[in-house]
């Protein structure tokens, strides 16, 4: 599935609930299917940093195409970091770098967040972003 495929699906699945009583409990279960980090990769290098809560990101390039995994000590970062994997994992690197994030404003996420838990979002982002950046420069 291209990445605006994979951002409608999340439109769409938020969409079906009323509240964010159960949009935060979607995000708690989409937490629980996370592909999880391996626990070598739970290291301060693979932190992100402006993240109130723990989370671990690693990435590995596998047929052209970057595959993320992640880990979190918090339920909610979970779910917020497992929808951004599911968005970005298994593509090519040049479409992460130029894929925007506007079905977060779609499902309303960020006005929904503290606003520590928004900058953290924001830095979430920003990581996986760079390591779609480093691997794109690796197949230049």
């Amino acid at each position: 599935m291209t990445i605006s495929e994979i951002k409608n699906d999340i439109i769409e699945e938020f969409a079906m609930f009323d509240d964010w009583e159960e949009r935060y409990q979607y995000m708690i279960d989409l937490g629980k299917t996370l592909p999880l980090i391996d626990e070598q990769y739970k290291t301060d290098e693979n932190i992100i940093k402006g993240c109130q809560s723990k989370v671990w990101v690693h990435a590995n390039l596998e047929n052209d195409k970057v595959v993320f995994t992640a880990d979190s000590d918090a339920i909610i970062t979970k779910g917020i970091i497992a929808i951004l994997i599911r968005v970005f994992s298994n593509q090519q690197p040049k479409d992460i770098i130029e894929a925007d994030t506007d079905f977060i404003d779609a499902i309303g996420l960020k006005e929904h967040l503290s606003p520590t838990r928004a900058n953290g979002l924001v830095s979430m982002i920003k990581q996986l972003k760079l390591y779609a950046i480093a691997y794109q420069t690796q197949l230049n």
